[in-house]
């Protein structure tokens, strides 16, 4: 009988356990079916492609993820994520187990911490205020330098400040772990700073990523975004500056992006967007300083609330230095997006 009372209060126990604990299986299938072309500028540099491509406005994946109450509003948390390509399935990174994300962490009223492999607070705002829905149609993600940054740059420290009234922000440094004897360290230090309250919405990113200086030809690549988006009913504004500093660390070699866009709901399924991108070099004479414009538009029709297809046609141009003729480029997509 005392016996059979024990084995009744373990059961007990676990299962109030068990039921401050959460674990979610989740993920993202995004595909789409595209004609790409692009034109080098060379002689016989024109090539069109019919592709079947994974990710088209998220990258596909799927992750474990999870929580538990320890009490006192405290929280222990965890993500792993695994990033594959569903047109091959294999995986995106084929040396790493879950190249998106992996960490654990805690959460309460002073906010969260994680402490791993993780997104830089940069990254998580990049393309918040881009139109055409951030995705393979937004000239954005063709023409900007200021998207060449390191989005998980691994052994990350990341805080998230909690919201008060619209206000938020973040903070990330990842320790270089590559420091020797005779060689000094890299890293990534990254915040955000964001509001977002009735129609409008704010965000701000700064990335450094530092670099052993080994010439005075190199230099710590340092990121900057400022993002904006005003909903006026009928239509969202969308509005992003990005600038760079020390472009692929090469001291000297900077560049400027802008971005307009809008994003117009025509019905409670389907919403169209466009965008123009305009991104320009600024070098040291004499240097060629390139420009680069693109232009991109959308549509997206929601079939269930967690499905929807999307289309569009995107197309950018980047000038070559004399007599080189320009680089063109151009997709024509319609994908579909499915959340699980």
């Amino acid at each position: 009988m005392k016996k059979s009372l024990i084995a009744l209060a373990v059961l007990a126990a676990s299962g109030a356990a068990m039921a401050q604990s959460t674990v979610t299986l989740y993920g993202i299938a995004d595909v789409f079916l595209a004609s790409n072309k692009t034109d080098t500028g060379a002689v016989n540099g024109a090539l069109t492609q019919s592709m079947l491509i994974s990710g088209g406005v998220n990258t596909s994946r799927w992750g474990l993820k999870g929580s538990e109450d320890l009490g006192g509003g405290l929280k222990a948390n965890f993500d792993f994520q695994q990033g594959f390509n569903i047109d091959t399935g294999a995986a995106s990174v084929a040396t790493a187990a879950f190249n998106r994300q992996s960490w654990v962490g805690f959460s309460g009223g002073f906010g969260a911490v994680r402490l791993g492999n993780t997104t830089t607070p940069f990254d998580d705002v990049s393309g918040a205020s881009d139109a055409v829905f951030d995705s393979k149609l937004a000239p954005m993600n063709y023409v900007f330098k200021s998207t060449g940054y390191n989005a998980r740059p691994g052994n990350t420290i990341y805080y998230q400040a909690p919201n008060m009234s619209g206000f938020s922000g973040a903070f990330s440094y990842s320790l270089g772990e590559d420091k020797t004897l005779t060689t000094g360290a890299t890293s990534t230090t990254s915040l955000n700073l964001t509001y977002g309250a009735g129609p409008l919405a704010v965000q701000f990113g700064y990335q450094v990523q530092d670099i052993v200086n080994a010439t005075v030809a190199s230099s710590d690549a340092k990121f900057t975004r400022l993002g904006a988006s005003y909903n006026f009913g009928a239509a969202t504004a969308k509005l992003t500056y990005g600038k760079t500093d020390n472009v692929g660390s090469v001291t000297g070699s900077n560049a400027t992006d802008y971005q307009l866009g809008v994003d117009v709901p025509v019905s409670a399924a389907l919403t169209l967007s466009a965008s123009y991108a305009k991104s320009t070099d600024s070098k040291t004479a004499p240097a060629f300083n390139q420009t680069r414009t693109g232009f991109g538009l959308g549509g997206a029709y929601t079939l269930s609330k967690r499905t929807y297809v999307y289309g569009g046609y995107e197309s950018d141009t980047a000038t070559n230095a004399a007599p080189a003729a320009d680089a063109k480029h151009s997709v024509f997509a319609i994908g579909l997006n499915h959340k699980f």
